[in-house]
């Protein structure tokens, strides 16, 4: 019940909650919507080497409309993580996701690269936002033992969206000349998540942060009743510590005090992992159609290589409990400059395959992995907001990633590109191996205490 403190004890009453039915239709709910946003995240990619032929367009467009997309994700993420710690977590996904179905059908409709760059502008503020929401849900829904393993299998069956779309595209883009838009229509479809939502409860800790306490009390025992009809009576939860019940707070402080050092390494973690990130994916089709592969062969490349996404995950979900997650960030982000390096120094098919299925694994082992750890290191009442401004501003730096690649490609060759993205995950090996915190099993409310570096 409600205390007279103006608490009901969500933290402790949820993290002693043991994994149920209930925590399995979150995951099932938010690996849907993962799916396609992951999948939607990349059908601009898959279409890029049609449109350089069917609109005559060069290199340095396609970059600048890959930036227009980013541009939106800075947005959608600083937006999304503000709707999120404003009007809750389950309300706001909703919206985000109606919001980037609607505006990826949009893309379909696409007349020249203007308006493209429009519609992938808009997208990219949906996709980004629905990110930001659900992996702050998936923080605070879940124990502090399971909560980056569940992140992990969410990711793993979201991942699946990246070969499902590149296999999608591989199919229907050689049908005709103008199947390309029937990539993005595969985008929207993300849309049927809306009718899984309608079972997802607010999050009790933000309803607690806003005191709405009878309706965190009201889903506290809907979670706890139905978790004691699987998994009989539950264990007594720990006494709630003394505390300042703030509902928001500005994000100024996000710079100031204990949130300062954390706001900055995951500031430069999440632009150096963007860059890098992107810098890869987004670009596979399209250079090594510029390579000399032919359309055909590069979709189909992409495709295999792409099969690693899901493998990548998965294997996060078995590994992120084992070791803090701090460390696990760090020698995945050395494997993905080893492998980066091998893709970018060999040049036949086969190896191109290996190299690259190297890479799309070793980088989506790390995004579930950073997907955990960033919402991890700040309170209930900043926490959508500490997430969507690192994760915004890291997609607002890609920006100029794509004019990067496009430059480095035209002045110092296929190659260069690599070793730059493997500088850029050097980067995140060493910013989060130096200052970054350790946050492996420990309760969300007393991580938003601690400081950096315990």
């Amino acid at each position: 019940m409600a205390s007279s403190t103006g608490t009901v004890n969500a933290a402790n009453r949820l993290d002693r909650l043991p994994i149920s039915k209930v925590h399995t239709a979150v995951l099932v709910a938010l690996a849907f919507a993962y799916f396609f946003e992951l999948g939607d995240l990349n059908t601009f990619a898959y279409a890029a080497p049609v449109l350089i032929s069917a609109w005559g367009l060069q290199v340095s467009t396609i970059g600048f409309i890959t930036s227009a997309s980013f541009l939106g994700m800075f947005l959608g993420a600083a937006i999304g993580g503000w709707v999120a710690d404003s009007i809750g977590r389950r309300r706001s996904l909703i919206v985000m996701i109606a919001w980037f179905s609607l505006f990826s059908l949009l893309n379909a409709l696409a007349w020249d690269p203007v308006s493209l760059g429009v519609f992938r502008f808009l997208t990219g503020v949906g996709l980004s936002a629905m990110t930001i929401i659900a992996n702050t849900y998936i923080s605070e829904f879940f124990p502090p033992t399971s909560r980056g393993r569940y992140q992990g299998w969410a990711m793993t069956f979201g991942l699946l969206g990246i070969p499902a779309t590149a296999w999608v595209a591989r199919l229907i883009i050689p049908l005709a000349p103008w199947a390309w838009r029937l990539v993005f229509v595969w985008g929207g479809l993300g849309a049927i998540f809306l009718i899984l939502a309608l079972r997802l409860e607010e999050s009790p800790r933000w309803l607690e942060k806003h005191g709405l306490l009878d309706r965190a009390e009201a889903s506290l025992q809907r979670l706890e009743g139905e978790t004691e009809r699987q998994r009989g009576p539950l264990p007594a939860a720990a006494a709630e510590g003394k505390e300042v019940v703030v509902s928001r707070v500005p994000l100024g402080e996000l710079f100031q005090g204990v949130y300062l050092s954390r706001t900055v390494v995951l500031l430069l973690a999440w632009i150096f992992q963007t860059l890098g990130f992107y810098g890869f994916v987004s670009w596979v089709p399209t250079l090594l159609v510029a390579h000399g592969f032919s359309v055909v062969s590069s979709l189909t490349y992409s495709s295999i290589i792409a099969l690693g996404a899901p493998v990548g995950a998965l294997i996060a979900s078995q590994i992120s409990e084992r070791f803090d997650r701090k460390w696990l960030i760090v020698i995945v982000s050395l494997a993905t400059v080893v492998f980066g390096l091998a893709y970018g120094l060999t040049f036949q098919p086969s190896l191109i395959v290996v190299a690259g299925f190297l890479v799309t694994l070793s980088i989506q082992c790390f995004a579930p992995l950073l997907y955990a750890y960033t919402p991890e290191l700040y309170p209930t009442e900043a926490r959508a907001l500490g997430t969507g401004i690192t994760y915004g501003v890291g997609r607002l730096a890609n920006i100029v990633g794509p004019l990067i690649v496009s430059s480095l490609y035209a002045s110092a060759g296929y190659t260069s590109v690599f070793v730059y993205v493997a500088a850029t995950w050097l980067g995140v090996a060493l910013v989060v191996g130096i200052w970054g915190p350790l946050t492996r099993f420990r309760p969300l409310h007393k991580l938003s205490q601690t400081q950096v570096g315990v």
